[in-house]
């Protein structure tokens, strides 16, 4: 059985957004993507993969397809085939995500 503590994966940069890797295998992805200041990530979309949003710090505001949602630390939210997700950090703090997709990007 493979460890990883996800703390350790917990960086900013004063650039762009960071992302780190938290596990990767033929079946699913998964990485911690973390926002400082008004940074934010995509849009992304994946034809073929579901994907899980979970805010582990922080507040974001996430628009998965049409839909909007100001998120904060505890909540999740899923991204269907297909769906573009963008976030960006929301609050005056940093924030850290969770995303999971399945099966991994192509």
């Amino acid at each position: 059985m493979k460890t990883r503590r996800v703390t350790d994966l917990v960086q900013f940069n004063d650039e762009a957004a960071r992302t780190e890797v938290l596990f990767e295998t033929e079946r699913v992805f998964s990485q911690v993507v973390c926002l400082q200041g008004s940074q934010g990530l995509g849009p992304v979309s994946d034809d073929q993969a579901e994907g899980l949003v979970v805010v582990l710090a922080g507040e974001v505001a996430a628009q998965i397809g049409k839909g909007r949602a100001r998120m904060q630390q505890w909540e999740s939210a899923l991204v269907p085939p297909g769906d573009e997700l963008m976030l960006r950090n929301a609050s005056a703090e940093p924030s850290v995500v969770l995303l999971v997709l399945a099966p991994p990007p192509a």
